[in-house]
């Protein structure tokens, strides 16, 4: 087997680089991390359990330090698409650290027996996939939804008094307040968040001490604990040893339930996104009730065209997410016996949803929620002529001398108020009080 000479990596390397030439995308840079934090504190475990002496295991451990970060992302060119094991992506972190730290040592480090001692491409890639989740979670999704949430409710704590049309089935409802919609849309994201953040409990246990089938053949028994506390120090993160590791080799369900909860998050920033995109629509034939910032031009041949770009953005990154979820779930089921063979497909795909979700997230924040204007004037004068207004008048009149009064209005474009006047023995001073806009977005206006 040729190796290019610049390489790192070995020859089981090069015979997945050969074998799978089939999407060109590499394993995620978190993913590479997560391997590299592993085989760190793998080190440390096997030293401290007497398995590997202190000079070969300071020279792995600088080794998978550097490789966690990423000072050798390139010499990892070994397809997503791979071995179900994710065997092909173990062997080649082995091989480059073992090559990092032979270097640095001058005399031969192992890639299997030092390495990788301890340890199986089958609890390894399971481990990686749970803290490279787990650091994206903490490091990078969660920041970015407390940005969001809190713009979200500083914005609706703003906008409360701030009285609009509510629409159901597209349709005009009773009314509601700017500020009560936003508060919608923060409640959305915080459940979300809350999703998420519960089902950390199982990405933190970890399969590592697992081995080749969940028994942890090879492994002295403290090494999974060992390496685990190490990772927790390290990271901060609550990371432990599953208590039952052929759970971990065998199923994948930790990272189908958070894969699941992203998908969540991703529906609400779907129906928000959509939401933003109605209320900005026109400037003149659409609702045109707020004014998302301008970014760029909205049209190569229509001159001052602005579209919507950052929640149609957004809007697709839901998608890739919710289709990214059907893949994990397809994948999830493939734990066949005491392993599962779609490993690097889950983690791929995984990391794709909390990496995209994020810059959603950020850029839905900065560039869309925290500088849309409102236009009050367009709101107002479509609140005034809205017919559904007669709802209020129910317990009064009735249901039918409403829906008359209702058509009416709507027939000759005017006031509710006034044509309520004109066929009903209310004073206008009833029925203004019954028809204020703003005393009905607190469920009534006449208690």
């Amino acid at each position: 087997m040729q190796v290019p000479a610049e390489a790192l990596y070995g020859a089981q390397t090069q015979r997945a680089v050969e074998n799978f030439p089939i999407s060109g995308i590499p394993v995620p840079r978190m993913f590479i991390r997560a391997l590299g934090l592993i085989k760190a504190a793998a080190a440390q475990a096997n030293q401290e359990l007497g398995g590997l002496d202190a000079k070969r295991a300071v020279a792995i451990i600088e080794a998978a330090d550097a490789v966690a970060d990423g000072d050798y992302d390139k010499q990892f060119p070994v397809d997503v698409f791979q071995t179900g094991s994710g065997t092909s992506s173990n062997m080649n972190a082995n091989e480059v650290i073992a090559n990092l730290a032979s270097a640095a040592l001058g005399e031969v480090v192992h890639p299997n027996d030092d390495v990788n001692m301890s340890q199986s491409s089958n609890d390894v890639i399971p481990t990686a996939i749970h803290v490279s989740a787990a650091l994206a979670v903490r490091e990078r999704l969660l920041p970015a939804l407390h940005g969001l949430v809190d713009s979200v409710e500083g914005r609706s704590k703003e906008l409360e008094t701030v009285v609009k049309t509510g629409r159901t089935h597209l349709m005009d409802a009773m009314p509601v307040t700017l500020g009560q919609e936003l508060a919608a849309w923060g409640s959305q994201l915080r459940h979300g968040r809350e999703r998420i953040t519960a089902s950390l409990e199982r990405i933190h246990c970890l399969a590592i001490g697992g081995t080749a089938v969940g028994t942890g053949v090879n492994a002295h028994p403290e090494f999974g604990h060992r390496v685990a506390a190490i990772l927790a120090k390290r990271t901060g993160i609550a990371f432990q040893r599953n208590e039952n590791l052929l759970e971990s080799l065998s199923s994948q369900d930790a990272a189908v339930e958070l894969s699941g909860q992203l998908k969540v998050l991703a529906v609400s920033l779907m129906k928000i996104a959509n939401d933003l995109r109605w209320m900005n629509s026109g400037p003149l034939a659409g609702l045109a009730e707020i004014e998302l910032p301008t970014l760029q031009p909205g049209s190569s041949i229509m001159p001052g065209k602005v579209n919507p770009v950052i929640p149609e953005a957004v809007a697709m990154v839901a998608a890739q997410v919710i289709g990214n979820d059907t893949a994990i779930t397809v994948a999830g089921q493939s734990g066949n016996f005491q392993l599962n063979v779609m490993l690097p497909v889950i983690a791929y795909n995984l990391l794709q949803s909390l990496e995209i979700l994020t810059g959603a997230v950020s850029v839905l924040d900065a560039k869309a929620v925290q500088g849309f204007t409102v236009n009050q004037s367009r709101m107002d004068e479509a609140l005034s002529r809205n017919p559904i207004l007669v709802t209020a008048l129910n317990a009064v009149i009735g249901y039918e001398l409403g829906a008359s009064i209702a058509k009416r209005a709507y027939r000759e474009g005017r006031p509710v108020l006034a044509v309520a006047e004109e066929m009903t023995d209310l004073s206008r001073e009833e029925l203004e009080r019954y028809l204020d806009p703003a005393a009905l977005t607190q469920g009534g206006g006449h208690a």
